[in-house]
């Protein structure tokens, strides 16, 4: 028993260490983030009356000159076409241009500091989609006006089949763990299933029905395993990335002849949506170009780890193949070409767009990345409105949880974006926002070059290891 006393002891000693350094790197994670927790960022009236705003609707494609808005409670309560007699607090627009706040439909949040270059872009609303414990801790935090940041709605968990192994997987081997995973998920607390690449067609059939009859909608990156138009489902809001379009439904054919079949698929279904995601061949592209990419002040604002791991990772990958085969730059620079053809296409077919960057990951910067996508979205022959609806009023129509954002209307939540220009003579106009409103709570100028400030460089990396470590041991 002499032995057993002390190696019991140097157990809880060992414990205790562990458990100190993980409450230390949270108190420190914490503190980094206290800037996006002060009260300064709730401290705008619960009713003020907004003037002298040229307001774009976005249900509508017109530009309402010279408008006031009345907002209440994080909602508006009135568009006026005058500025109105009142004792409440008013904030003179002086002749900007006011539209709703821009949503980011495909992102991948790694720490909280992200939320800040999200609002710093005039990005109110993101759907996260890879989720895990860290994200239902931020979805908590914003509810209780703990901490200020966009909308925020997350997948669980990647649903994957067996054959994709990796700690960024949900491996599924039967029908009957497929069901308990998705009733798991919703219990959690997660907005969103999200479907991945392996699912059997008995598995997703499974994914399908339990998620119907729990009122839970889903995000589908296509699995190969599974038709690609079989994708059309009505509780499937969106499939991801258009690059499947060429890998899966057009086997890696860059073919405009087989695209046709597609498209008409595509426009015979009341249901389908796609979210392009373009800028990650772009990105592809830059990763074999520019040699010193992982260097650049730019991927400051990637999390330590993500840069430190995955943007290494994708770096490695795509010069090794540059090194292999000479024309990998080209080939790629293609199939971005094929995916603007196919985005165009599609939307003229009448097929719902929905703007989505896949930030967070590779060298795809948080809320920076969706000034590019929204610049392809017009070079693939969207007018200025139609791009811009991508970002406002499509999301709005796909989702139910998100009816309630996306126009500027009586009724609607006050997220919005005050602009210096006109965003549809210039999309650049959408940067460096004058205002964004949250939820009625009003972000300056200041305190938007404030986030990004904090967020640049940022350290965090043990931080984000050891909510990853929670993810691998508890997902």
């Amino acid at each position: 028993m002499r032995f057993i006393r002390p190696i019991i002891k140097s157990i809880l000693g060992l414990f205790s260490l562990l458990l100190l350094g993980i409450i230390t790197i949270h108190l420190h994670d914490y503190y980094q983030t206290v800037y996006l927790r002060s009260d300064d960022l709730f401290d705008s009236p619960e009713e003020y009356i907004l003037t002298q705003v040229h307001i774009l609707p976005m249900d509508r494609d017109t530009l309402l000159k010279g408008h006031s808005l009345h907002i209440k409670d994080g909602h508006i309560l009135a568009v006026l076409d005058t500025t109105p007699q009142t004792d409440l607090p008013v904030i003179d627009g002086e002749g900007s241009y006011l539209m709703p706040g821009l949503m980011d439909m495909h992102v991948h949040v790694w720490d909280r500091q992200e939320l800040g270059l999200y609002l710093a872009n005039g990005i109110t609303t993101i759907r996260n989609l890879w989720g895990m414990p860290l994200h239902l801790r931020i979805k908590e935090d914003l509810a209780d006006r703990e901490l200020m940041g966009p909308s925020f709605y997350t997948a669980g968990p990647k649903l994957t089949g067996k054959e994709f192994i990796g700690d960024d997987n949900l491996n599924l081997y039967s029908v009957e763990e497929a069901k308990a995973r998705v009733i798991k998920d919703i219990e959690a607390g997660y907005d969103i299933v999200k479907t991945y690449y392996g699912l059997e067609a008995n598995q997703m059939e499974a994914i399908l029905q339990i998620a119907e009859d729990r009122g839970i909608e889903i995000a589908a990156h296509p699995s190969q395993k599974v038709a690609y138009t079989d994708h059309f489902h009505p509780n499937i809001i969106s499939l991801e990335h258009a690059e499947e379009i060429v890998q899966q439904a057009l086997n890696y054919r860059l073919d405009t002849n087989a695209f046709k079949k597609l498209l008409a698929d595509y426009k015979n279904s009341p249901h389908a949506r796609l979210c392009p995601t373009l800028i990650v061949f772009e990105n592809i592209h830059k990763l074999i170009r520019q040699p010193n990419i992982l260097d650049s002040a730019d991927l400051k604002y990637i999390n330590p780890l993500i840069k430190m791991v995955d943007s290494q990772e994708q770096f490695s990958r795509w010069q090794g193949q540059q090194s292999e085969d000479a024309n990998t730059a080209a080939r790629i620079f293609a199939q971005h070409q094929f995916h603007l053809y196919a985005v165009g296409e599609l939307h003229k077919a009448g097929v719902p767009i929905i703007c989505g960057t896949d930030a967070g990951i590779g060298v795809t910067l948080p809320g920076y990345s969706i000034h590019q996508e929204l610049a392809f979205y017009e070079e693939a022959g969207l007018s200025l409105f139609e791009v811009l609806r991508t970002a406002t009023w499509a999301p709005a129509q796909s989702h139910r949880f998100l009816n309630d954002q996306g126009s500027i209307e009586a009724g609607k939540r006050a997220n919005l974006i005050v602009l210096n220009g006109n965003p549809l003579e210039d999309l650049k106009h959408l940067q460096k926002p004058k205002y964004v409103i949250k939820d009625g709570q009003i972000l300056n100028q200041e305190d938007l070059r404030h986030f990004e400030d904090q967020a640049k460089g940022r350290n965090n990396l043990l931080a984000t290891a050891l909510q990853y470590a929670e993810y691998l041991l508890f997902k």
